[in-house]
């Protein structure tokens, strides 16, 4: 378990579903946390798109979803989207492009944060649509977003990658709106 804990590269390695707070303003439903904390979502291939603003504590939310995960033994890879888009680049440079695309194929959990942070280039939208197309169906990703689904596409770009890439994630999700004041106000975090 600590191995899987280590490769999955948690950005809040002490995530963990007992620990999330429930304030009232967040709306969070505590029993579609608790559904999804028990990894049925992973066993049936579906996703998890959490959305909220800045600081609305989507990554730590993501990252207990992981450990919650990680705990049950399945592999996970944490990864934010900018960085996974440089090292397929990097890797599509080297010649080790399919490789790559393999081990983020063959992960059981996901994670992509900061999900369309930036607009995409076309070459950048393909390699997410066969990530995602490989997984659909055969593994879950948690995608999160600062942006609504309904927006998705015009970040993606070419309307054609955006709808195949969407109609794979949306149809097959679990969706959590996080809502309410920054946790790092909350806590009094400084960036």
């Amino acid at each position: 378990m600590a191995r899987l804990i280590k490769k999955a590269d948690y950005a809040i390695s002490g995530a963990c579903v007992e620990d999330i707070e429930y304030h009232p303003d967040r709306k969070l439903d505590k029993a579609q946390i608790i559904r999804l904390a028990t990894c049925n979502y992973i066993q049936e291939y579906h996703n998890v798109v959490i959305l909220g603003a800045t600081g609305s504590g989507k990554t730590y939310l993501s990252n207990a979803f992981g450990m919650a995960a990680s705990r049950n033994f399945y592999t996970v890879k944490y990864v934010r989207l900018p960085d996974l888009l440089s090292e397929l680049a990097i890797a599509r440079g080297e010649g080790t492009y399919r490789k790559v695309i393999k081990q983020y194929k063959q992960v059981k959990l996901l994670i992509l944060d900061e999900w369309l942070l930036f607009p995409l280039k076309e070459s950048e939208a393909r390699d997410l649509l066969e990530i995602v197309e490989a997984r659909h169906k055969k593994a879950s990703t948690i995608f999160c977003s600062q942006f609504d689904v309904a927006g998705w596409h015009l970040k993606i770009g070419e309307p054609t990658l955006a709808d195949a890439i969407c109609d794979r994630i949306v149809h097959d999700s679990y969706r959590i709106m996080i809502e309410g004041d920054s946790m790092r106000k909350r806590k009094g975090i400084m960036e």
